[in-house]
């Protein structure tokens, strides 16, 4: 994908919404001993994060359809740089999740109008890429930003870290004021065809998909850091560190999911559910292990985030001449999916079985994925990447 100003501000929205909406995996123990609650209840504020991208999602779209696509996205930035100056100033657990809540109402209409737009800004062929490289901003929020927010939030204190996440937002909409196409608002759809649309067969099933593909990720995500520092022992250093080796995974898993995407996206979907079930498997078993426990994060990265391209272009192709609301919940779906993988991995630690159980319950989730993709495969021929305007 040769350089795009637009696409690049895209992806920087993505980068802000990628950070806040991932750093608090990396400062769970530091916001639970701050606020006085347990590791499984702070993990509920991954939860309420995930619920209000459901609940803005179609709230958003819906209710921002006749609004021009650059004056949306703006304002779309500005309610995430208010929610996480809300963050900041929290001073209670309470405080906090309302919070978390405001600043999660803007993700999903983000992310589903700027991929229409990323699509619409090259070639037919090229549409999968295009998402892909506004995705790319959500994986180098791993690399870059959610590493460095977490050191901050131990250094500094986990507030300093909305703080640094509110004046990215601040950047964003400048971004995208001063590169995106002031386009205007899709002419000939309306709400009635929107929600038309989310009954169809075929998008249903997508977003199903979506639902239990995420899920498998953020059930071991969510806990990242408690499991490095009980199971594998690790300092603070190793925490960060594997968090950027998370994010590099994502960024290489991003970047593959679109390119063969673009080809086939069922067989893209195939493989990477495979090898994420088998990952987590062994994920389980090496938590001891530092070495080992590197190179598995790294590749659990990989497959996680090639899941994404081929999700959001399968939705946007299957809802076909009304796609906004089709793929504003399909970023629902993924927080969805965020939460309830929240809640299970929450379960499994509340419950006694330890954190490997919670790695093993990621793999089964995504063995769940696979099986829905081969059932859908087998009753159609394997899809090629379409065109989604």
């Amino acid at each position: 994908m040769k350089l795009n100003p637009p696409l690049l501000a895209l992806a920087a929205g993505a980068f802000g919404i990628g950070v806040t909406e991932f750093a608090p995996m990396g400062l769970l123990p530091v916001i639970a001993t701050d606020l006085g609650v347990s590791i499984p209840t702070a993990g509920l504020l991954i939860s309420a994060y995930a619920l209000g991208v459901m609940l803005g999602a179609p709230l958003m779209t819906l209710t921002t359809g006749r609004v021009p696509r650059r004056t949306l996205l703006i304002g779309l930035a500005a309610i995430f740089t208010i929610g996480n100056l809300l963050s900041a100033i929290s001073g209670s657990y309470g405080m906090l999740l309302v919070a978390r809540v405001v600043t999660s109402l803007n993700h999903g209409a983000f992310f589903g109008v700027g991929s229409i737009v990323a699509a619409s800004l090259v070639a037919p062929n090229r549409q999968a890429g295009a998402v892909a490289a506004m995705f790319m901003g959500l994986t180098i929020a791993n690399v870059v930003g959610v590493p460095l927010a977490t050191w901050a939030g131990d250094a500094l204190g986990w507030r300093a870290s909305f703080w640094g996440i509110a004046a990215i937002g601040v950047l964003v909409m400048a971004a995208l004021r001063l590169t995106l196409p002031n386009r205007p608002a899709p002419t000939g759809g309306d709400m009635v065809a929107e929600l038309r649309v989310l009954g169809r067969g075929p998008v249903l099933a997508a977003l199903a998909l979506t639902v239990i593909g995420s899920s498998a990720m953020f059930t071991v995500f969510t806990y990242i850091a408690p499991i490095l520092r009980e199971e594998t022992q690790a300092s603070l250093g190793f925490v960060t560190a594997m968090l950027v080796t998370y994010g590099l995974g994502l960024t290489l898993g991003n970047w593959l999911g679109g390119r063969f995407a673009d080809r086939s996206v069922d067989r893209t979907l195939i493989i990477t559910l495979a090898s994420l079930s088998a990952i987590l498997v062994a994920f389980a078993a090496a938590m001891p292990f530092a070495v080992p426990t590197s190179i598995l994060v790294f590749l659990w990265g990989v497959a996680s985030f090639a899941l994404v391209p081929p999700l959001q272009v399968r939705v946007m192709a299957a809802a076909g001449d009304a796609p906004n609301l089709a793929s504003a919940m399909n970023i629902g779906a993924f927080n969805l999916g965020n939460a309830i993988g929240a809640a299970v991995g929450g379960a499994v630690i509340a419950g006694g079985l330890g954190y490997p159980a919670v790695s093993l319950a990621g793999a089964v989730a995504s063995g769940l994925g696979l099986l829905l993709v081969l059932f859908l495969t087998r009753r159609r021929a394997p899809a090629t990447a379409p065109a989604v305007g």
